[in-house]
């Protein structure tokens, strides 16, 4: 009998992240369906089913896949956190929600953090299976970049925070380098980015600069050169192409990047990497293989498999987990949902 999951979101970016993975599900020959409670429900394909809550609960799935930091502990299933993302130095990445049996890390940096917490806290299961958004992309990865294009083409993304984000600060430099013609732009931010900046960049669309609205800024990385941004966790995934990328005061900069602090150096910073120095180069490459070190698109098998053997185990932790009724109420709110917890 073939097996039900789950593929919940609460963006629209859940569909890059968890579609391998439904991709993986199908080739087995078990069957998926979504839930959002969130942006994203609409652009589902025609193949792809939406349930509603009373609908996942009779439709009692093995297991619950998400990149969400929340999940609905009402939903049958293993709960399985996937993440949306590289850590990128932000706080509240390594974080304990208390709604997963599973977390499913991307690499060693990760594995270790969560592993560490696992055996302290003991009412979760880590398994490192690499990140299944990059599973496409990774299968296609050759084993150096491209050379550079002429003209060059660079790709800015940059993080909502304003704490963190360098989009209105770097906005006057942008508009300035845009308009000479030297280097072609792609422009493209995080979904949450404050509409009045989107706006402002959008004014500056030109024959050398495009704004991109795709949902996958994967889809972007083999058109450009090099990346510039501040501290978004995309730039990691882009260091996976082992190309260059430069940052405006990054919470965690090392020498994979070129960072700076100032408008006056981003000029400069772009030069060098477009340069690309032997130095830098080998920089990147170490990160990148540390950082993900699975390069055969195959993540999201290994998720699957980390479920199974999870089940395999008994299908639950050596500890309950925490009651955590604040968070459980407020994701009761969102969904709208004041029914019985069991099925």
């Amino acid at each position: 009998m073939p097996k039900h999951y789950l593929l919940y979101g609460s963006e629209r970016y859940a569909l890059a992240i968890l579609r391998p993975i439904q991709a993986a599900i199908r080739a087995r020959g078990d069957e998926t369906a979504w839930f959002f409670d969130g942006p994203g429900a609409a652009d589902l394909a025609p193949d792809e089913r939406l349930l509603t809550v009373q609908e996942v609960r009779q439709w009692n799935p093995y297991a619950v896949i998400t990149s969400s930091n929340a999940v609905p502990h009402f939903f049958p299933g293993v709960k399985v956190e996937t993440f949306h993302g590289f850590d990128a130095g932000k706080p509240r990445h390594i974080y304990i929600r208390g709604f997963f049996d599973l977390y499913c890390t991307t690499g060693p940096r990760d594995t270790a953090a969560f592993g560490e917490l696992s055996r302290e806290l003991g009412h979760f299961a880590v398994a490192e299976t690499g990140f299944p958004k990059i599973d496409p992309f990774m299968a296609g990865l050759g084993d150096a970049p491209e050379p550079v294009r002429q003209p060059p083409v660079i790709l800015y993304h940059s993080t909502f925070s304003p704490s963190w984000s360098a989009a209105p600060v770097l906005y006057d430099e942008i508009a300035r380098l845009s308009r000479s013609g030297e280097w072609r732009w792609i422009v493209t931010f995080h979904p949450k980015m404050d509409p009045e900046v989107v706006a402002k960049y959008k004014a500056l669309q030109n024959e050398y600069l495009t704004f991109a609205e795709n949902d996958n800024i994967l889809d972007l990385f083999g058109q450009v050169d090099m990346m510039c941004s501040d501290t978004s966790s995309a730039l990691n995934e882009f260091l996976l192409t082992y190309k260059p990328v430069v940052t405006f005061k990054n919470r965690r900069p090392g020498p994979q990047l070129i960072d700076i602090d100032d408008p006056s150096q981003f000029e400069p910073a772009i030069r060098r990497a477009l340069s690309r120095p032997p130095e830098l180069m080998a920089a990147v490459r170490e990160f990148a293989d540390q950082l993900h070190p699975y390069r055969d698109g195959r993540s999201s098998e290994r998720v699957l498999d980390a479920i199974d053997a999870f089940v395999a185990a008994g299908g639950r932790s050596r500890k309950p987990k925490p009651m955590n009724l604040w968070r459980k109420l407020k994701l009761r709110k969102r969904i709208g949902y004041w029914g019985p917890a069991r099925v």
